[in-house]
């Protein structure tokens, strides 16, 4: 991970360019609000809650708290309470969206991965009592079972950078044309993914655009020719597998204590944020590729 000034000075340069562009794009109300400007800066407050999503630590309070405002104060001279910096977290989600979609996605290679994993917001035996999501949280399937919640699309490249993605509730299916579409917009080449996303209707609509979708065969299928390298590239495809674990269990994209939308969405974005400026990412060797295609 980089250092916190060099994390503070990449988003404080972009930050000082977008936000007051953005305000000037705002349609006024007509009512009159307060617009005291806060003492803790947009690009300190991304910056304090991608080191929580880096971190070891597990509670956000403790880590404001026990971390920042004991060990961090030079860094940080005017932190707020806790309390105030919660309310702040929501006033970021648009420049912090801004930031990954212009700043921190993945560059385009032409060997992409796209997978779904499940975020879930509530035990299943609380699914009648929940309140938070009520309305925008769905009961979904998959292999492991039923959950309460939503799923996060991925495409991914072989260096193990996010190029988009897409959350929508549990229950909406992988395939789904608009979704894969949207996704795949900008890129092109070969796409690789699961037996979930085998469908004709989606692999013409990407092949048009000229992006290729690669998948397995199920068993009632007829085999079909496919090249040897995008055979021991699909091979290849835990490799976004292994970036959602990170995503789940390093950078926290999921647990079941959120108090409002808004604050659910704003720490997604942290814990993709924080995941794309690792230094180390989970790649695939295409030197190593180069000599499985030659021995198989």
């Amino acid at each position: 991970m980089k250092n916190i000034t060099k994390i503070y000075c990449e988003i404080d340069d972009f930050c000082k360019i977008f936000v007051p562009e953005f305000n000037k794009q705002l349609i006024s109300t007509g009512n009159k609000k307060r617009n005291k400007p806060s003492k803790l800066s947009v690009s300190e407050v991304i910056t304090i809650m991608i080191m929580f999503h880096s971190g070891n630590f597990r509670n956000f309070k403790h880590f404001y708290i026990g971390y920042v405002k004991t060990h961090l104060k030079s860094y940080f001279p005017d932190l707020v309470s806790y309390n105030r910096f919660v309310e702040l977290q929501q006033s970021v989600t648009i420049p912090m969206f801004a930031y990954f979609h212009c700043v921190s996605r993945g560059e385009k290679t032409g060997i992409y991965f796209i997978d779904s994993t499940t975020l879930k917001v509530s035990n299943n035996k609380r699914i009648y009592r929940h309140k938070v999501f009520k309305g925008l949280a769905k009961r979904g399937k998959t292999s492991m079972g039923w959950f309460f919640g939503f799923k996060l699309h991925l495409i991914v490249n072989d260096l193990g950078e996010i190029i988009s993605f897409a959350l929508t509730p549990g229950n909406t299916s992988d395939n789904d044309i608009n979704l894969v579409t949207r996704l795949a917009k900008e890129i092109a080449g070969k796409l690789f993914g699961d037996k979930g996303y085998i469908s004709q209707e989606l692999f013409e609509a990407l092949f048009a655009s000229g992006l290729k979708l690669i998948t397995g065969i199920r068993k009632n299928m007829k085999n079909k020719l496919v090249k040897l390298e995008e055979k021991l590239l699909l091979r290849k495809r835990s490799i976004i597998e292994t970036i959602n674990d990170q995503l789940k269990n390093i950078s926290q994209i999921e647990h079941s204590r959120h108090r409002s939308p808004a604050n659910f969405f704003v720490n997604l974005l942290s814990g993709l944020l924080a995941y794309s400026l690792k230094d180390r990412k989970p790649k695939i060797d295409l030197s190593t590729y180069a000599n499985e295609l030659i021995f198989a």
